[in-house]
């Protein structure tokens, strides 16, 4: 049980007091009513003695009374109704609140016992671990206790208001007060007028109420003498003339009113009145106000409350007076409602009138503290010489009675006591007993003076005695089976045993088990099972035996009395919580019934508690459903006391908890909530927005985006993809984004990015940077997407969604705007805000809204949350309890009910980890995405994709167009596209503008310029030059930044142009994105935005079309037809690798062109009789071309970057090479290809000339010629046939080396075992390789391939050879040819016959740069045969070198000779 005040010792002897009656005169009641207050209430305050009193037991032992208390009440001659005991315990209850207030409805706090008992903290159930410190906290606190007043309230006045009965005397009246007032004419004649009355009201068989202990009642006579306006003489007189009528023992002179009331204001007197009344009076209900009637503390409450004061005389004579000391009295003058109904607040407006009427009253006003010792005084006299003089001579005489009858009882009834003797006769089964409850004893039977000896006894605190007097007593009472009689002397005889000093005897508890069993099934007494079950709970409690007294208190709930019920759950809760090991489950489960009782019982705010402290074990534990139904009571509760905020918050936890509720049920607390939710908002409609509970927005998932929708493609116009919220979030392609812009802002800034560039963001997100305020552009739209998530199973009906923002505007210069309000909510001219009408989220649905604002005007906008009206769609759950409600309205749903109100969207930034203080604690940093800074207007530009294709064949050029809209009302200029693949786009050089199409390319459709041919003509070569810088692709500029061709460079407002754009598939067969990127800016500079850019990503399937291999190797003839040197050989190999899937039926290779600074394309050597090569699918071809060095004059300025071209034509068109687009693909494929990283060598300043050697000796085997491939393909697609054309590209670097048109895949180098140790640092590294050092000089012998000879006529045959040396590089060279040499492979001799060479057999020879040398030598032959002439070594190195590098020069091709005989 909960904390008492009072201890058991204390509580049980002021329950149990000697009662004495008072009945007074009309002028005595006068006279106190001068005090508002009756005789009754003037000495309530004073009834306890404050010293010790003394009186003799029968044995004549000496027995100390310590705090005896007495009750004195007005006579009543009617038995108080039920009803109105009920009426007054249930006002008592309803009137007394927790002293704190009431716990608030939505506990947070884990700590739930800070409303349970002290000892709770003692606790060591798991959860408690995780607030051990809180608890340690509460355990060292001296002031924590958890006390229940209105159960302490409920029980004094329960025992109080019991209603006096035939089978104890507990609260019969032992005496009477006889009160007369000095002033009237005969008090002597009045006080007879008194007696006989008194007599008649006990002996009159009309007055079956009140009970009267002896017939033999002590009357005490009482003398009021109003000091302020009596005569002091005549009132000693009277009292003289009454001591010697009455004697001295039995009378007294009670002065009172020593000042008159209007003297009141002048001195404050204590009022120890009001404690005493305030529990009586009904005031004390609660008040019509919402909060709870929060009482800190009896003493300083009101002490002007309703009581009696009020009435009449006439009507005061006529009421039962001696429940004067409680409601009782009140409760039957005023409107009797229902008793156990729940609504108590029918009188509330009444009583607060009467609150106002009564507000002046002070009791006690015409006393002085002189007075009060009067009173106390009075007190005293009375029980010293009166009241317990009688209680001693009625114990003595009762004692008497008892001896005397012992004898004949031991003669008369010793073989029934056999059965029924000692202490085991209360454990027989009650059942067995006969049912004789309504045994009635005569008022003189032995077994009931036993009783009241017992009772006397008890009484006066001879605990001894009055225990073995019940104990003799139970005894008779079982013996004649009068089973209420038994009960009553069981009950007191445990209690008896209990308070015996010194404890003799343990406490049977069986004693009083079997009182409450026989009290409440033999007897149907609940009240009396009740006062058993309040004492025994008590003791048990005193003697920390919380399990049993819980279990008895359980016991007693019963249907019948909802409160007692409620009041005893409660307190079996307090006992498991005060256990040694704490039950908190249990405290929390009886908390909840005691809260539904509390409920039934219309005690509402009990039941609000109740429920609340039960939460708090039930909170957060998992146990949903129970957390459910405690919130949905807590709101109920709360809205029923229009705690309307409370039920709001109540109702919300049931929602937004992951609810496991079926979807009726769901529904049901929905529409509760709503119903709640609008009675609230009704109460402050203009008030700011609610916040609401559903549906969940995800706010780090809100993404917001700047600018207008996508618009869809129209026909053959394609629309620029840029950015949409459609797309996801791709950290590499926003990174690809970012690159690409930094790129081309850096070719604007002459190659530096701006110190405050920042990449352009149109779509922020939680992947975003947005630690900066985002630029927003007046007049576009900035779109918001919201993500929500219904938990529920019931759809949601969101109606009326739309943002809520603030602004604040600026003027043009960027300052503040005063005149314009600062925050702006709600003004269209301002910023325009979208509204969604509809909304729906399906059960357990996520979905996103995205809701646009329009900015009218430049400032700082704030995007705070959204505001909507929650609803529920009207299905078949119907609401429960709640009808059709007010607020409908009718859409494509059809709503039921719905609340206005908002959600906040708050996003927390990332967290910051930089420093070390931010790494030690836990900080954000802010995210600014909804903060946009609205800007000054901006060009807009809009792209679209005209016959943009989606297939091609690798290589395959298309011809489409670009048309450049600007959709805004400013210039735009400065016009750039950059993409990480410029080989596959080109808006033609500067020469595509300049010459018109010729009609033949016109004709076919063709993507190409070209010139009709003469059919006739040898495949030679035609010619021509360009310069790469009239392509865009000049010294140093970034081949990817290329800026568009706009006519005058600027694009007007409104106006659009259309430009030709050439596209070339891609080399690698696949699904390629190509993402462009155009960067545009405004003709007047903006400070805040300096550029624009627009996102096109373009998906092209490629699939194969042909495969091109190409070698070049040095001619073996020195000397072309023009007799100059150094010409090469460029054998191309082609392959179909087309599998026919896009419907190619055959490859025309209608020209190979060559590009090149040094070299050209000459001739095709292997020219067959069909001019025309055709490739079908998987078929190979292979060309052969001389390429030989261009003229000087054609390629000596290398700065120039002029490229010189070669096209050798298979057709009888010739394909312009140099022209757009043929050169435009070339060249972007070239800057590709330089763009790979080369391997470098590292310089050491100390081996710098072997580094210069090095890289002389491999530039000879350099060579740098670009072989572009030119093909149509001809494509059968719906029984029509298409013509389609490409280029491939090959790049030539060095002789020998084979190069591809395509990309080659890189081979996993095979694994191989770890090295440890660490390789030496050899010279190796920067020697030049064999095959580079066999190109620097260059060997070719010329001889005659057969030589007759007549060996039979000369047996020697002399061949003359010249040997060709060729200085391939730009230094002098050193040479030494050695003609000694024999080839010692035992493969060369079987082939090759054995001669020698005659003659000088050593030479050595110096070579300028690139000069030609001749050797005549001679061969000496002995017979016929075939020969290699390719014997000769030849060593060379740089004549300003040591011979570091001299190594033999072999020819690597044999020279075969014949010498045949004649």
């Amino acid at each position: 049980m909960a904390q008492c005040v009072q201890s058991v010792q204390e509580l049980i002897p002021d329950s149990f007091v000697p009662c004495v009656a008072a009945l007074c005169s009309d002028e005595a009641e006068r006279l106190t009513r001068l005090n508002h207050l009756s005789f009754a209430e003037l000495l309530k305050p004073f009834s306890r003695l404050t010293s010790e009193v003394h009186m003799r037991d029968p044995n004549n032992q000496l027995h100390i009374i310590k705090n005896l208390k007495i009750a004195v009440s007005n006579i009543i001659t009617q038995p108080p109704q039920p009803g109105a005991i009920r009426k007054l315990l249930n006002d008592i209850v309803s009137g007394c609140q927790p002293a704190e207030g009431l716990v608030a409805n939505v506990i947070t706090a884990g700590d739930y016992d800070l409303n349970i008992s002290d000892r709770s903290i003692k606790a060591s159930v798991p959860w408690y671990s995780n607030w051990k410190d809180t608890l340690m906290e509460l355990k060292e606190s001296s002031l924590f206790t958890a006390t229940t007043p209105w159960f302490e309230s409920y029980r004094e006045t329960f025992l109080q208001s019991m209603p006096a009965s035939d089978h104890e005397f507990l609260n019969h009246y032992l005496a009477c007060m006889l009160v007369a007032s000095s002033s009237e004419a005969e008090p002597m004649e009045q006080f007879s007028k008194l007696s006989q009355e008194q007599h008649r009201i006990q002996h009159n068989n009309d007055y079956s109420y009140p009970k009267w202990f002896i017939p033999n009642t002590l009357k005490y006579y009482v003398l009021l003498h109003d000091v302020s306006a009596g005569d002091e003489q005549r009132a000693e007189s009277i009292y003289e003339e009454m001591k010697q009528k009455y004697g001295t023992q039995g009378c007294y002179l009670l002065k009172i009113n020593s000042r008159t009331s209007n003297r009141a204001s002048d001195e404050q007197i204590p009022d120890p009145w009001s404690q005493y009344l305030q529990k009586n009076s009904i005031q004390n209900q609660e008040s019509c106000e919402d909060g709870p009637c929060t009482i800190t503390s009896n003493k300083n409450y009101d002490s002007n409350l309703l009581s009696l004061d009020g009435l009449d005389s006439e009507v005061k004579d006529g009421l039962p007076n001696n429940f004067r000391a409680h409601p009782l009295q009140l409760d039957q003058t005023s409107e009797s409602n229902s008793i156990d109904g729940p609504d108590h607040g029918k009188s509330a407006s009444s009583l607060t009138e009467t609150k106002k009427a009564n507000s002046g009253i002070i009791h006690g006003a015409c006393l002085t503290l002189t007075d009060h010792d009067r009173i106390r005084q009075f007190i005293q006299e009375f029980t010293f010489r009166g009241l317990l003089p009688h209680i001693e001579k009625t114990i003595r005489q009762l004692n008497d009675q008892l001896i005397s009858r012992k004898g004949l009882s031991r003669s008369l009834f010793s073989a029934t006591k056999k059965w029924f003797s000692g202490s085991k006769v209360p454990e027989k089964s009650i059942n067995e007993l006969k049912n004789t409850s309504g045994l009635l004893y005569p008022p003189e039977a032995p077994e009931l003076q036993i009783r009241k000896m017992a009772d006397l006894c008890f009484l006066v605190q001879h605990y001894d005695l009055a225990y073995s007097c019940y104990h003799t007593a139970k005894k008779d009472f079982l013996n004649d089976q009068a089973m209420l009689y038994a009960a009553g002397a069981l009950e007191m005889a445990a209690v008896s045993a209990f308070l015996q000093p010194g404890a003799p005897r343990p406490y049977p508890a069986h004693y009083m088990d079997t009182a409450i069993q026989t009290y409440r099934d033999i007897c149907k007494n609940m009240v009396l099972a009740e006062r058993c079950v309040l004492l025994s709970a008590e003791i048990l409690k005193s003697q920390s035996k919380y399990s049993e007294a819980a279990a008895l208190l359980i016991r007693l709930t019963s249907e019948d009395s909802d409160l007692r019920s409620a009041l005893l759950l409660e307190q079996a809760a307090h006992c498991f919580i005060n256990m040694k090991s704490p039950m908190v489950r249990k405290y929390a489960f009886h908390m909840i019934l005691a809260g539904h009782r509390f409920s039934k019982a219309g005690q509402r705010k009990h039941a609000l508690r109740c429920y609340c402290q039960a939460m708090q074990v039930y909170k957060g534990k998992g146990w949903s459903l129970a957390e459910d139904h405690i919130n949905f009571t807590i709101g109920r509760q709360a809205y029923t006391l229009r705690q309307l905020d409370n039920a709001v918050s109540a109702f919300r936890h049931i929602l937004i908890n992951e609810s496991k509720q079926s979807a009726a049920q769901q529904g049901a607390f929905l529409r509760e909530y709503l119903y709640v939710y609008k009675n609230v908002s009704q109460l402050s409609p203009d008030g700011p927005f609610p916040q609401l509970p559903l549906p969940y927005i995800n706010s780090s998932a809100t993404r917001v985006f700047f600018g207008h929708d996508r618009r869809p493609a129209d026909g053959e116009k394609q629309a620029a993809t840029h950015v949409s919220l459609d797309q996801e979030y791709d950290s590499e392609s926003s990174q690809q984004w970012r690159e690409l812009e930094e790129q081309v802002v850096a070719v604007v800034n002459k190659g530096v990015i701006p110190s405050g560039f920042h990449p352009t963001q149109y779509c922020l997100n939680s992947y975003s940077d947005n630690s900066r305020f985002p630029l927003a552009v007046v007049e576009e739209p900035i779109t918001v997407e919201v993500a929500f998530r219904n938990p529920l199973k019931v759809p949601l009906l969101l109606t009326d969604l739309s943002l809520l923002w603030k602004f604040q505007p600026k003027d043009v210069n960027g300052m503040d705007n005063e005149e314009v309000r600062e925050l702006v909510t709600g003004e269209p001219e301002m910023i325009g805000t979208e509204v969604i009408s509809e909304f729906l989220l399906n059960s357990e649905e996520s979905k996103v809204a995205r809701l646009k604002l329009f900015p009218h005007h430049i400032g700082e906008l704030h995007v705070l949350g959204v505001v909507y009206n929650l609803g529920t769609v009207q299905g078949s759950l119907t609401m429960d309890g709640i009808g059709a409600l007010p607020g409908c309205h009718a859409g494509k749903h059809s709503l039921s009910m719905s609340v206005r109100g908002r959600q906040d969207l708050e996003i927390q930034g990332p967290r910051l980890n930089n420093t070390k203080e931010e790494k030690m604690s836990i900080t954000y940093g802010p995210d600014r995405r909804l903060d946009p800074i609205i800007t000054e207007e901006m060009p807009l530009l809009e792209v679209f994709f005209i016959h943009f294709p989606t297939g091609l064949l690798c290589g395959e050029i298309q011809k489409a167009y670009v048309e450049f809209a600007n959709v805004s009302k400013c210039p735009l200029t400065g016009l750039k596209v950059v993409s990480k693949r410029p080989e596959f786009f080109t808006f033609g050089g500067n020469t595509a503008v300049l010459t018109p199409l010729s009609p033949s390319a016109s004709e076919h459709c063709s993507a190409y310029k070209t010139v009709v041919t003469d059919s006739t003509s040898v495949c030679t070569a035609f010619t021509s030059s360009a310069s790469s810088v009239d392509f865009g692709i000049g010294i140093g500029s970034q081949p990817e930044v290329i800026p568009v061709p706009l006519p005058d460079a600027v694009l007007l407002p409104g106006a659009s142009v259309q430009l030709p754009m050439w596209l070339r598939g891609p080399d690698e067969e696949g699904v390629h994105e190509i993402n462009f990127l155009f960067y545009y800016e405004s003709v007047k500079q903006q400070p805040k935005i300096r550029h624009r850019i627009l996102r096109h990503t373009a998906v092209i399937c490629t699939s194969r079309s042909l495969n091109v291999r190409a070698t070049v190797c040095r001619s073996n003839s020195l000397e072309d037809e023009e007799g100059k040197g150094d010409n090469m050989l460029v054998f191309v190999d082609v392959e179909n690798t087309n599998t026919s899937e896009a419907g190619v039926k055959e490859f025309h290779i209608v020209q190979v062109s060559s590009s090149s600074k040094h070299w050209k394309l000459q001739k095709s050597v292997n020219l067959s009789e069909n001019k025309d090569a055709k490739l079908a699918s998987r078929e190979k071809g292979k060309f052969c071309f001389k390429a030989v060095r261009c003229n000087e004059r054609e390629g000596y300025v290398q700065s120039s970057e002029k490229y010189t071209f070669a096209d050798i034509i298979f057709g009888n068109e010739q394909i312009i090479s140099s022209a757009s687009p043929c050169a435009d693909f070339f060249y972007r494929s070239l800057s590709s290809e330089l763009k790979k990283p080369q391997t470098q060598l590292s310089v050491h300043t100390e081996k710098h000339s072997v580094e210069d050697a090095v890289r002389l000796i491999q530039k000879c085997s350099k060579v740098d010629l670009n072989i572009v491939i030119l093909w149509k393909a001809y494509v059968v697609e719906d029984s029509k046939q298409l013509i389609l054309e490409g280029q491939h590209h090959v790049i030539l670097h060095t002789i020998g080396k084979e190069a591809f048109s395509y990309p080659q895949k890189q081979e996993q180098p095979e694994m191989e075992l770890l090295k440890f140790f660490r390789t030496e640092n050899t010279m190796a590294s920067s020697r030049p390789s064999l095959e580079q050092l066999s190109n620097l000089i260059k060997t070719s012998l010329h001889y005659p391939e057969t030589f007759n000879h007549p060996f039979h006529q000369k047996s020697l045959c002399l061949v003359p050879v010249t040997l060709l040396l060729s200085n391939c590089s730009k230094a002098d060279v050193d040479v030494i040819v050695d003609l000694r040499h024999k080839t010692t492979s035992p493969e060369a001799l079987e082939v090759h016959g054995s001669f020698t060479w005659l003659g000088q057999t050593q030479y050595k020879l110096q070579l300028k740069s690139q000069e030609i040398h001749s050797l005549q030598l001679k061969a000496c032959f002995v017979h016929t045969g075939v020969y290699n002439l390719g014997t000769p070594r030849v060593f060379a190195k740089l004549s300003d070198q040591v011979t570091v590098f001299e190594t033999s020069q072999q020819n690597s091709m044999p020279a075969l000779i014949i010498i045949s005989n004649v």
